[in-house]
Order: C-alpha cells, then sequence, then structure tokens
C-alpha cells in the first residue's frame, strides 16, 4: 500500500471510530459498519488529494437514518482529527446505507 493510501484508510478508521463510539453513547450500537473510500488526486506532483468520498454500509437494532446522518456528521466535522486536517486541501463527502443483519 502507498502511503497516499494509508492517508485515506487513515480517514476511515478515524470516523468508523468516532461513528461506532456515537452510536453507542446514543444506545443504539451498530452489529456492522464498513466504510468504503475513493479518492481523486492531481495529475502532477505531489498528486495531492482534491475530492475524497466515505461510504458507510452500518447495521443495527434501533439505527435510523437521521441518527446515522447526525453520527457521521459529527465524526465528519467536529470530532474526526484526520478530516479536520484533510479538509483543508481536499472536499470530503459522504453517503450512507443502511442494512439489514451482518455483512457478506
Amino acid at each position: 500500500m502507498k502511503p497516499s493510501e494509508m492517508l485515506l484508510v487513515a480517514l476511515a478508521s478515524c470516523t468508523s471510530v468516532d461513528v461506532v463510539d456515537i452510536m453507542a453513547k446514543r444506545r443504539t450500537p451498530l452489529t456492522m459498519l464498513e466504510v468504503g473510500v475513493s479518492a481523486e488526486q492531481d495529475n502532477d506532483p505531489p498528486w495531492a488529494f482534491r475530492k475524497i468520498h466515505l461510504h458507510y454500509r452500518m447495521a443495527g437494532a434501533g439505527v435510523t437514518e437521521d441518527s446515522a446522518k447526525i453520527a457521521i456528521k459529527l465524526s465528519e466535522e467536529k470530532y474526526c482529527s484526520v478530516a479536520a486536517t484533510v479538509r483543508g486541501v481536499a472536499e470530503i463527502t459522504w453517503d450512507f446505507e443502511l442494512v439489514d443483519g451482518q455483512a457478506s
């Protein structure tokens, strides 16, 4: 894995920890969370990321669209230090889907 790819893994990991913690504190613990990351980089050195998109897949009893949105937004905008660091250079976007049961 390239070091630049590790930055994307760090972003997904940082926000995942936050989302899990936020959902647990709201008494709607997750039974499954997956985060996929896609990104666009400049064509020329130093190949900075300009757009990063996170796709969350989550499941848990009592998890609603509103609770998922709140947890992700809090992580992205307030708690995730990696997002705070990257946000000045790259546009970070996200979406999510609620799934039934466990990941396959």
